[in-house]
C-alpha cells in the first residue's frame, strides 16, 4: 500500500488498513478552503483512485467545524468570475473518488462545505453539527451540486427552504429530512465513521465501487437506463474472481476473502 502524504500541512491523511481519512486542517478559519487546498485534494484523489489498497475514505474537519466553505477572503484573488468558474474545485475533487466516502460531519457545514458532504456517499453527524447553504445571504448562490443534491437528498421543499432563507438547521433536522444517516456523540463520531468505513472495505472492492457508480446513474439516468445500467454493472461483477470467492464462502459458511480482482 502507498503512502499518501498531503501537498500541505492544511489536510492531513492516515491510512489504517484499507481506510482513508482525509481532515481539513485549518481550524482557526473553520476549515474553509483555500485555492492550495482545492488543489491538494485533486491530488489526493488522484492518489486514492490509483492505490487498490485503498478500499474507503472518510472525510471531516479538525475542531469545531466540518467546513465552512470556500474561503470568502480569497475570492477576490481571482481575476475573473470566469476565472473562478474554471478554478479546480474541491467538491469536484471529492466527486471524481471513486472509492466510497463517507463524511463525518463534526460541526458546522456551511456553503461548500455542505455541498461537500452531499457530495460524500454517506453522513454521519456529530450531535453538534449544523447544516446551511448561507450562500444567498452574500448574493450569490452555491456552484458546486448544491441544488440539485440538496432537492435529491431531502426534497424540493426542504432545499428550497434552505435555499432561499440561508438559515441554519441542526443534526436532528438534518436527520428527519433525511439529510444524515446517523447522529452520534462528537467524541465518537470519528471512531464510528471509521468502523462504517472498514466494513464497507471488507466487503469485495469492486462490487463496492460498483455500487457507487450504479447510485450515481439511478440519479442522473432515466429509470429504465439506470436498470440497464445496473443489470450491465452486476454482470461485470458476477464475472469477477471475488464473486467466485463470494459463493465459495458462501458454500464453505466462511468470511471471504477479496483482492479486488
Amino acid at each position: 500500500m502507498t503512502a499518501h502524504a498531503s501537498p500541505t500541512d492544511l489536510i492531513a491523511v492516515d491510512v489504517d488498513g484499507h481506510v482513508a481519512t482525509i481532515r481539513l486542517n485549518r481550524p482557526e478559519k473553520l476549515n474553509a478552503v483555500t485555492q492550495e487546498m482545492s488543489d491538494a485534494l485533486v491530488e489526493l484523489v488522484a492518489g486514492l483512485n490509483d492505490d487498490p489498497g485503498i478500499r474507503a475514505v472518510v472525510y471531516t474537519g479538525t475542531g469545531r467545524a466540518f467546513s465552512a466553505g470556500s474561503d470568502i477572503l480569497t475570492l477576490d484573488q481571482y481575476a475573473t468570475p470566469w476565472e473562478f468558474r474554471n478554478r479546480r474545485d474541491y467538491c469536484d475533487a471529492l466527486r471524481a473518488l471513486r472509492k466510497p466516502l463517507i463524511a463525518a460531519v463534526n460541526g458546522y457545514a456551511m456553503g461548500g462545505g455542505l455541498e461537500a458532504a452531499l457530495t460524500c456517499d454517506i453522513r454521519i453527524a456529530a450531535s453538534t453539527a449544523v447544516f446551511a447553504a448561507p450562500e444567498i445571504k452574500l448574493g450569490w448562490i452555491g456552484g458546486g451540486g448544491m441544488s440539485a443534491l440538496l432537492a435529491n437528498s431531502i426534497g424540493a421543499g426542504n432545499a428550497a427552504l434552505m435555499l432561499m432563507t440561508g438559515d441554519p438547521i441542526d443534526a436532528q433536522k438534518a436527520l428527519a429530512w433525511g439529510l444524515v444517516s446517523e447522529i452520534v456523540e462528537p467524541d465518537a463520531l470519528l471512531v464510528r465513521a471509521q468502523e462504517l468505513a472498514a466494513t464497507i472495505a471488507s466487503r469485495p472492492p469492486i462490487a463496492a465501487e460498483t455500487a457507487k457508480a450504479n447510485l450515481h446513474a439511478a440519479f442522473t439516468l432515466p429509470l429504465d437506463a439506470a436498470i440497464a445500467y445496473e443489470r450491465e454493472m452486476q454482470t461485470i461483477t458476477f464475472a469477477t474472481a471475488d464473486a467466485d470467492e463470494g459463493r465459495a464462502a458462501f458454500a464453505d459458511r466462511r468470511p471471504g476473502v477479496f483482492h479486488g480482482r
